[in-house]
């Protein structure tokens, strides 16, 4: 299974997208899981905001609960606060990425799990959606727009985490296409100017292309139907060496078709199994039998309430990994099993988290209440009752004083 790639030129957060993340949303069966990736802006001292804002969005507009995944920055995230993230991040079906700067993107997710972990999304059916500054990033090469616009850096590219490479389509993507913000001077093509692009052009791999998205325009790759739809109010662009060809509003069109262009011929759409080896066990099942087996006791014994499995399903997961080292392993496979393993923690400090910190506190609410409702008994002057709740309290070991504020209770040790 492989779901979809959603590139969008500008707009994620505007009335023009709305249609398009309910339906993506709606494809992926009831209640997935949305979130929205907050590293793009995570230098910005309003990177806070603009989540907050993708998660109000959300919840008037497309009607569906977005949570936020905070990866800021790779040098000041704690191990447990990227770890946290990671976990949040594999278990979403539906990811948003936004605004921000693509070339501290791409530095933050280096030599992390991230662009393994959306790629996994997409070949699993989920859905990734690269919005703006986010869509530059997953190409195989990124365009550093702040670092030549703003600063004035001589033109180049850097390398981009290459999600739309891992199913074969190996390219420059550039939203803000069609951009006229600059009245007096040209602006299109993500603030580069038509003289610009032919220079960036000229300094790619001859055989790369460039996905031009125009502003409040979406670009839906589904790799399921090997597909390409365009929404929105603009078009989208493949362009290779000053050779276009345009896809209007509406357009559906083959993943074949949309790839193939006469000066990008060598461009083909990747086949469906291109990704599958990520997630084969055929080498060697006795391994990954193994493995689901952990994850799947951990899991039946954390619902129980059965601590002791759950504590020996991990143990007993550790000892699969430090054995299949000594068996030598292919290295991916044991890397899965490690994130399975570290996810297996994560969930377990979560739970851990959620529980009362004391025997006082799980059982404050049900004593209070009974107490409130004792003294309501005391009031209306039926002491019998009061008395028996009382009573009742100090059978469970719940000693209870009262005093001139009310009452106060304690559990008898």
């Amino acid at each position: 299974m492989s779901g979809r790639i959603v590139l969008m030129g500008s707009g994620e957060l505007t009335a023009t997208m709305v249609e398009v993340h309910k339906a993506m949303l709606a494809a992926l069966g009831p209640s997935p899981s949305a979130v929205f990736l907050d590293t793009p802006a995570g230098f910005q001292l309003n990177a806070d905001q603009i989540s907050q804002r993708a998660v109000a969005y959300f919840d008037a507009h497309v009607r569906h609960p977005l949570h936020i995944v905070s990866f800021k920055s790779a040098s000041t995230i704690s191990a447990h606060e990227a770890e946290q993230a990671f976990s949040e991040l594999r278990r979403a079906r539906y990811v948003l990425i936004g605004p921000g700067s693509p070339t501290y993107a791409v530095r933050q997710w280096r030599q992390t799990p991230i662009p393994d972990i959306m790629a996994r999304i997409i070949a699993t059916g989920g859905c990734l959606v690269a919005a703006s500054a986010a869509a530059l990033t997953v190409g195989t090469y990124t365009l550093p727009v702040y670092e030549i616009y703003k600063v004035g850096e001589d033109l180049h590219w850097v390398e981009g985490i290459d999600i739309l490479g891992q199913f074969g389509i190996r390219c420059a993507v550039i939203p803000h296409w069609n951009n006229a913000e600059g009245g007096t001077h040209d602006t299109r093509f993500c603030f580069m100017g038509e003289p610009r692009l032919r220079v960036l052009e000229s300094l790619l791999p001859e055989q790369t292309p460039i996905i031009g998205i125009d502003e409040h325009t979406a670009c839906i790759i589904d790799l399921s139907s090997r597909t390409v739809q365009i929404q929105g109010i603009g078009s989208v662009t493949m362009r290779h060496h000053g050779s276009e060809r345009v896809f209007g509003h509406g357009t559906c069109v083959t993943l074949d078709q949309f790839c193939h262009t006469p000066a990008a011929a060598a461009i083909t759409a990747a086949p469906p199994d291109q990704y599958d080896h990520i997630f084969q066990t055929t080498n060697e099942p006795g391994f990954w039998e193994l493995v689901h087996r952990c994850e799947q006791r951990f899991t039946e014994s954390l619902e129980a309430h059965q601590t002791a499995d759950a504590v020996s399903a991990l143990l007993e997961l550790d000892r699969i990994i430090w054995q299949a080292y000594e068996q030598r392993e292919d290295p991916e496979r044991i890397a899965q099993a490690r994130e399975i393993f570290r996810e297996m923690i994560m969930v377990t400090g979560s739970r851990m988290e959620s529980l009362p910190r004391s025997r006082e506190a799980c059982l404050a609410p049900l004593v209070e209440a009974l107490l409130a409702l004792r003294n309501r008994y005391r009031e209306a002057h039926q002491w019998a009752v009061a008395d028996a709740l009382r009573a009742c309290l100090e059978q469970a070991g719940i000693t209870v004083d009262d005093i001139p504020q009310g009452w106060q209770w304690r559990l008898v040790k």
